[in-house]
């Protein structure tokens, strides 16, 4: 450093030590350039991805580190600075160096788990509960660490100061009735942060789960350390507080298997033949991409009937979510069509039938019909006489 610093001596001191300092954290630049450049370029580690991959995301991190850690060392060499300065320098030079080093290693972490993940997804053998499974719970794990890591990291970093040591030192000292505060303040934040722990222990829900909630299918999309975005069918967004799938209860289709059972009405006539249905049934059944193949699941019942029609259900097993909904709309058309074209008889019909009953009755008693009237003829003449008005006989 004597001899570096040997180059500015024509220059004030403070500029001097100042060029020091950036000289020293530039031929730390260039060294570690050419360390990122040339290890993936070594015989053995010339086709491994992973390395090549994890030196590209650490590479800016690795690069700034050298530089502060080269600065850190020069600054004993400096002449041209107070000590008032020396000092705060170094406190920077320790703060810079907590927080690199702490964001690296989260940056890190984050990078290996999400190798993690994609080496579990393309695994042809791991069924899907395994994957979505690992899946919540690195994704949640991962949100607590990255958090507890951040908050140690930048706690460390500011109590490098003496200013900022001395006020925390003062703030647990005082303690009381601010700290019942805080705490009830915080309560909603604790109590998210240990039901996502819990989640993830447990899980009630995991990554691409069909969940109903307030009468909609949806998906879980994302799950965070407080809460959790889920998606329905036409893209929609829940944003849902994680502490609610503790305390509420709630359908998950997908817990177990991803595998559901549809069914499928038909209201038809009463003259339906049907074991004819039933053969459609099964025939338009195997013609579905979407039926998961598993004969113990499919059904054809009659499960109502009214004045007019019967009710018959059709239930058969599909994959998942989406292939149950496919599977019942593909279903329905198709027997539709067929009811249509060979069996019209089956098509829900209205009836009207005339029966015979007692003999025919006046619709009006007799003291209500009026009396006979009786008419002249043509020209107002009746018989030889003139008209004189109304026969009317009065009953006695």
């Amino acid at each position: 450093m004597s001899r570096l610093l040997a180059w500015f001596d024509w220059l004030p001191p403070s500029v001097a030590s100042t060029l020091l300092l950036v000289a020293a954290a530039l031929i730390a630049l260039l060294f570690s350039r050419l360390i990122t450049e040339a290890l993936p370029r070594l015989p053995g580690l010339r086709r491994i991805a992973f390395i090549h991959e994890t030196i590209a995301r650490l590479q800016n991190h690795v690069r700034l580190l050298l530089m502060i850690v080269a600065a850190s060392a020069a600054l004993p060499a400096t002449t041209g600075f107070a000590p008032t300065t020396i000092q705060f320098l170094a406190h920077f030079f320790a703060f810079a160096v907590i927080i690199t080093i702490g964001f690296g290693l989260i940056k890190a972490f984050r990078f290996g788990t999400d190798k993690y993940l994609d080496r579990i997804a393309n695994r042809e053998h791991v069924d899907d509960i395994t994957v979505r499974s690992h899946q919540t719970q690195i994704r949640i794990l991962r949100r607590l660490i990255e958090i507890t890591c951040g908050v140690i990291t930048v706690g460390a970093a500011l109590m490098v100061f003496e200013s900022v040591r001395q006020y925390g030192v003062s703030l647990f000292a005082s303690a009381g009735a601010a700290s019942l505060v805080v705490g009830l303040s915080a309560r909603p934040a604790l109590s998210n942060l240990i039901a996502g722990i819990q989640i993830a222990i447990t899980q009630p829900i995991r990554m691409e789960d069909m969940l109903i909630l307030n009468g909609d299918w949806a998906y879980v999309e994302e799950i965070n350390a407080t809460y959790v975005v889920l998606r329905t069918w036409d893209r929609r967004r829940y944003i849902v507080p994680i502490a609610y799938f503790l305390e509420n209860p709630f359908q998950n289709w997908t817990h177990s298997s991803p595998s559901l059972i549809g069914s499928l009405f038909l209201w038809l006539d009463y003259q339906t033949p049907v074991d004819e249905i039933r053969r459609l049934f099964h025939e338009e059944l195997e013609k579905s991409p979407d039926w998961d193949r598993d004969m113990s699941s499919v059904g054809c019942q009659v499960a109502d009937s009214n004045a007019q029609v019967i009710s018959i259900r059709l239930i058969a097993g599909a994959v998942d979510a989406n292939g149950m909904w496919n599977l019942c709309c593909d279903l329905r058309e198709r027997l539709l069509k067929r009811l249509r074209e060979e069996l019209p008889q089956a098509l829900p019909r209205g009836r009207t039938a005339i029966v015979p009953g007692a003999p025919a009755e006046p619709a009006w008693p007799d003291s209500l019909v009026s009396p006979p009237v009786n008419r002249p003829g043509p020209g107002g003449v009746m018989g030889s006489g003139q008209y004189n008005g109304p026969d009317i006989q009065i009953r006695r």
